[in-house]
Protein backbone atom coordinates (compact mmCIF):
# COMPACT_ATOMS: atom_id res chain seq x y z
CA UNK A 1 0.00 0.00 0.00
CA UNK A 2 1.63 3.46 -0.98
CA UNK A 3 2.54 5.61 2.01
CA UNK A 4 2.66 9.53 2.11
CA UNK A 5 6.77 10.19 4.04
CA UNK A 6 7.05 13.35 5.32
CA UNK A 7 10.54 14.31 6.08
CA UNK A 8 12.45 17.23 8.59
CA UNK A 9 15.54 18.80 6.87
CA UNK A 10 17.98 19.72 9.65
CA UNK A 11 18.99 16.47 12.18
CA UNK A 12 16.74 14.39 10.04
CA UNK A 13 17.34 14.35 6.11
CA UNK A 14 21.21 16.16 6.78
CA UNK A 15 23.37 17.16 9.23
CA UNK A 16 24.26 20.78 10.47
CA UNK A 17 26.82 20.40 7.51
CA UNK A 18 24.51 19.51 4.92
CA UNK A 19 25.39 16.43 4.29
CA UNK A 20 23.35 13.90 3.57
CA UNK A 21 23.88 10.38 4.40
CA UNK A 22 24.32 7.60 1.46
CA UNK A 23 22.13 5.30 2.88
CA UNK A 24 19.43 7.97 3.05
CA UNK A 25 19.98 8.44 -0.36
CA UNK A 26 19.45 5.62 -0.83
CA UNK A 27 16.27 4.65 0.82
CA UNK A 28 14.66 7.36 -0.44
CA UNK A 29 14.88 6.13 -3.85
CA UNK A 30 13.99 2.82 -3.02
CA UNK A 31 11.27 4.15 -1.21
CA UNK A 32 9.85 6.10 -4.53
CA UNK A 33 10.38 2.85 -6.59
CA UNK A 34 8.09 1.11 -4.11
CA UNK A 35 5.46 3.99 -5.19
CA UNK A 36 5.76 6.06 -1.90
CA UNK A 37 5.56 9.81 -2.14
CA UNK A 38 8.27 11.74 -0.88
CA UNK A 39 7.78 15.31 0.78
CA UNK A 40 9.69 17.76 2.87
CA UNK A 41 8.06 19.01 5.71
CA UNK A 42 10.23 21.82 7.29
CA UNK A 43 10.01 25.15 9.33
CA UNK A 44 12.27 26.34 6.52
CA UNK A 45 10.76 29.00 4.02
CA UNK A 46 10.73 27.98 0.45
CA UNK A 47 13.61 30.85 -0.35
CA UNK A 48 16.01 28.62 1.90
CA UNK A 49 15.43 25.05 0.47
CA UNK A 50 17.69 25.48 -2.59
CA UNK A 51 20.62 23.35 -2.05
CA UNK A 52 21.16 21.26 -5.10
CA UNK A 53 22.24 17.93 -2.76
CA UNK A 54 18.52 18.39 -1.30
CA UNK A 55 16.30 18.82 -4.42
CA UNK A 56 18.11 15.81 -6.14
CA UNK A 57 17.02 13.47 -3.68
CA UNK A 58 13.91 12.77 -5.39
CA UNK A 59 10.77 14.84 -4.20
CA UNK A 60 7.39 14.76 -4.75
CA UNK A 61 6.42 17.61 -2.86
CA UNK A 62 7.78 20.45 -0.60
CA UNK A 63 5.77 21.50 2.35
CA UNK A 64 8.23 24.78 3.47
CA UNK A 65 7.00 27.83 6.37
CA UNK A 66 5.35 25.20 8.70
CA UNK A 67 2.84 24.51 6.50
CA UNK A 68 2.26 27.96 4.69
CA UNK A 69 3.50 26.08 1.36
CA UNK A 70 2.52 23.45 -0.09
CA UNK A 71 4.05 22.38 -3.24
CA UNK A 72 3.00 19.26 -4.74
CA UNK A 73 5.02 17.46 -8.53
CA UNK A 74 6.73 21.11 -9.07
CA UNK A 75 3.56 23.34 -8.52
CA UNK A 76 2.33 25.33 -5.96
CA UNK A 77 -0.83 23.72 -4.49
CA UNK A 78 -1.35 26.31 -1.67
CA UNK A 79 0.81 29.44 -0.56
CA UNK A 80 -0.36 31.83 2.93
CA UNK A 81 1.18 35.61 3.02
CA UNK A 82 1.30 37.74 6.20
CA UNK A 83 -0.29 40.66 4.95
CA UNK A 84 2.36 43.85 4.15
CA UNK A 85 0.48 45.99 6.47
CA UNK A 86 0.53 43.45 9.25
CA UNK A 87 4.69 42.53 8.26
CA UNK A 88 4.95 46.37 9.02
CA UNK A 89 3.56 45.99 12.52
CA UNK A 90 5.23 43.01 13.57
CA UNK A 91 8.10 44.37 12.80
CA UNK A 92 7.76 47.22 14.63
CA UNK A 93 6.72 45.87 17.60
CA UNK A 94 9.69 42.86 17.50
CA UNK A 95 12.38 46.00 17.26
CA UNK A 96 10.70 47.78 20.14
CA UNK A 97 11.80 44.40 22.40
CA UNK A 98 15.03 44.53 20.86
CA UNK A 99 14.67 41.50 18.90
CA UNK A 100 16.82 40.54 16.10
CA UNK A 101 14.42 39.86 12.83
CA UNK A 102 14.49 37.42 10.20
CA UNK A 103 11.40 37.43 8.26
CA UNK A 104 10.83 34.26 5.67
CA UNK A 105 9.47 34.13 2.17
CA UNK A 106 8.59 31.79 -0.74
CA UNK A 107 12.00 33.84 -3.03
CA UNK A 108 13.91 35.87 -0.32
CA UNK A 109 14.66 36.44 3.09
CA UNK A 110 15.03 39.54 5.09
CA UNK A 111 17.43 40.40 7.79
CA UNK A 112 19.87 43.17 8.35
CA UNK A 113 23.16 41.26 9.50
CA UNK A 114 25.03 43.31 11.34
CA UNK A 115 22.46 43.67 13.75
CA UNK A 116 23.06 39.96 14.87
CA UNK A 117 26.57 40.55 15.36
CA UNK A 118 27.74 39.16 18.76
CA UNK A 119 24.28 37.67 19.36
CA UNK A 120 23.90 33.76 19.29
CA UNK A 121 22.07 33.50 16.36
CA UNK A 122 25.40 35.28 14.57
CA UNK A 123 26.50 31.84 12.98
CA UNK A 124 23.13 31.03 12.05
CA UNK A 125 22.70 34.20 10.01
CA UNK A 126 26.07 33.85 8.18
CA UNK A 127 24.93 30.25 7.05
CA UNK A 128 21.57 31.87 5.72
CA UNK A 129 23.80 34.65 3.81
CA UNK A 130 26.03 32.35 2.39
CA UNK A 131 23.39 29.71 0.96
CA UNK A 132 21.33 32.55 0.13
CA UNK A 133 23.88 34.58 -1.57
CA UNK A 134 21.72 37.81 -3.06
CA UNK A 135 18.42 36.30 -1.46
CA UNK A 136 19.07 37.47 1.53
CA UNK A 137 17.74 40.97 1.40
CA UNK A 138 18.02 43.94 4.18
CA UNK A 139 14.95 44.72 6.28
CA UNK A 140 15.53 48.50 6.06
CA UNK A 141 15.23 49.02 1.95
CA UNK A 142 13.01 51.97 1.50
CA UNK A 143 9.63 50.98 -0.20
CA UNK A 144 10.54 46.70 -0.07
CA UNK A 145 7.16 44.81 -0.48
CA UNK A 146 7.95 41.84 1.84
CA UNK A 147 6.32 38.87 0.65
CA UNK A 148 6.59 36.80 4.11
CA UNK A 149 5.20 33.50 5.89
CA UNK A 150 6.62 33.60 9.10
CA UNK A 151 8.88 35.38 11.22
CA UNK A 152 12.26 34.05 12.70
CA UNK A 153 13.85 36.04 15.85
CA UNK A 154 16.91 36.56 17.80
CA UNK A 155 14.92 36.66 22.00
CA UNK A 156 18.12 36.52 24.11
CA UNK A 157 17.83 39.21 27.34
CA UNK A 158 14.71 39.99 25.51
CA UNK A 159 11.19 40.61 27.07
CA UNK A 160 9.26 37.63 25.28
CA UNK A 161 5.72 37.80 26.64
CA UNK A 162 5.18 41.00 26.62
CA UNK A 163 6.19 40.77 23.07
CA UNK A 164 3.91 38.29 22.29
CA UNK A 165 0.83 39.94 24.33
CA UNK A 166 1.52 42.99 22.41
CA UNK A 167 0.96 40.97 18.69
CA UNK A 168 -1.79 39.03 20.02
CA UNK A 169 -3.16 35.29 19.64
CA UNK A 170 -3.31 35.48 15.36
CA UNK A 171 -0.36 33.89 15.74
CA UNK A 172 1.51 30.70 16.84
CA UNK A 173 4.93 31.60 19.29
CA UNK A 174 7.50 28.37 18.72
CA UNK A 175 10.16 29.49 21.40
CA UNK A 176 13.42 27.31 20.76
CA UNK A 177 15.19 27.72 23.87
CA UNK A 178 16.86 31.04 25.26
CA UNK A 179 17.82 32.11 22.08
CA UNK A 180 15.50 31.53 18.91
CA UNK A 181 11.68 31.87 18.33
CA UNK A 182 9.48 31.39 15.05
CA UNK A 183 6.25 33.30 14.66
CA UNK A 184 3.80 31.60 12.08
CA UNK A 185 0.16 31.87 11.35
CA UNK A 186 -2.16 30.60 13.62
CA UNK A 187 -3.19 27.36 12.82
CA UNK A 188 -0.09 26.25 10.40
CA UNK A 189 2.13 23.57 11.76
CA UNK A 190 3.99 20.25 9.71
CA UNK A 191 0.87 19.03 11.27
CA UNK A 192 -1.92 20.72 9.32
CA UNK A 193 -0.21 20.50 6.55
CA UNK A 194 -0.09 16.61 6.11
CA UNK A 195 -3.73 16.69 6.50
CA UNK A 196 -4.21 18.87 4.22
CA UNK A 197 -2.21 17.42 1.65
CA UNK A 198 -4.20 14.30 2.22
CA UNK A 199 -6.97 16.68 1.39
CA UNK A 200 -5.80 17.72 -1.89
CA UNK A 201 -4.70 14.28 -3.16
CA UNK A 202 -7.28 12.34 -1.60
CA UNK A 203 -5.15 10.43 0.97
CA UNK A 204 -6.03 8.47 4.25
CA UNK A 205 -3.78 10.06 6.89
CA UNK A 206 -3.49 6.75 8.11
CA UNK A 207 -1.07 6.06 5.47
CA UNK A 208 1.51 8.26 6.35
CA UNK A 209 4.33 8.72 8.07
CA UNK A 210 6.55 11.57 9.27
CA UNK A 211 10.45 11.98 10.26
CA UNK A 212 11.72 13.98 12.73
CA UNK A 213 14.17 14.97 15.35
CA UNK A 214 13.32 17.95 17.26
CA UNK A 215 10.53 19.48 19.06
CA UNK A 216 8.95 21.47 16.36
CA UNK A 217 8.20 18.52 14.98
CA UNK A 218 6.03 17.58 17.56
CA UNK A 219 2.83 18.33 15.38
CA UNK A 220 3.56 16.07 12.19
CA UNK A 221 4.72 13.25 14.54
CA UNK A 222 1.37 13.60 16.27
CA UNK A 223 -0.53 14.08 12.99
CA UNK A 224 1.14 10.95 11.05
CA UNK A 225 0.21 7.55 10.98
CA UNK A 226 3.31 6.80 12.56
CA UNK A 227 5.77 9.18 13.66
CA UNK A 228 9.89 8.32 13.43
CA UNK A 229 12.00 10.12 15.62
CA UNK A 230 15.76 9.93 14.68
CA UNK A 231 18.05 8.87 16.94
CA UNK A 232 19.65 12.04 17.52
CA UNK A 233 16.78 13.67 18.33
CA UNK A 234 15.68 15.53 20.99
CA UNK A 235 14.27 13.41 24.12
CA UNK A 236 11.16 16.02 23.70
CA UNK A 237 10.92 14.99 20.54
CA UNK A 238 11.04 10.98 21.59
CA UNK A 239 7.91 11.45 23.73
CA UNK A 240 6.00 12.29 20.80
CA UNK A 241 7.45 9.15 18.95
CA UNK A 242 6.04 5.97 17.49
CA UNK A 243 9.18 4.37 16.42
CA UNK A 244 12.51 5.79 17.48
CA UNK A 245 15.23 4.42 14.63
CA UNK A 246 18.55 5.54 14.91
CA UNK A 247 20.97 8.42 14.25
CA UNK A 248 21.30 10.23 11.49
CA UNK A 249 25.40 9.09 11.38
CA UNK A 250 24.21 5.71 12.20
CA UNK A 251 21.87 5.22 8.86
CA UNK A 252 18.84 6.05 10.92
CA UNK A 253 16.40 6.60 7.89
CA UNK A 254 17.52 3.21 6.33
CA UNK A 255 16.45 1.13 9.29
CA UNK A 256 13.39 3.34 9.88
CA UNK A 257 12.36 2.43 6.29
CA UNK A 258 13.25 -1.05 6.81
CA UNK A 259 11.81 -1.91 10.02
CA UNK A 260 8.49 -0.32 8.44
CA UNK A 261 8.68 -2.58 5.85
CA UNK A 262 8.61 0.26 2.81
CA UNK A 263 10.71 -1.63 0.56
Amino acid sequence: MRKLLFFDIDGTIWDYKNHIPESTVLAIRKARERGHLVFLNTGRCRAFIREKNLLDLGLDGIISGCGTMIEYEGKVLFDKRIPQEETLRIIRVMKKYGMCLILEGPEYLYANREEFIGTRDELFVEKIARELQGDLRRLDTEGEEFAVQKFSCSIYGCDTEDCIRELGDIYDYIIHNDDFMEVVPKGFNKGTAIREVCRLLGADPGDTISFGDSINDREMLMDAGIGVVMGNGSEEAKEFADYVTTDIYEDGIMNAMKHLKLF
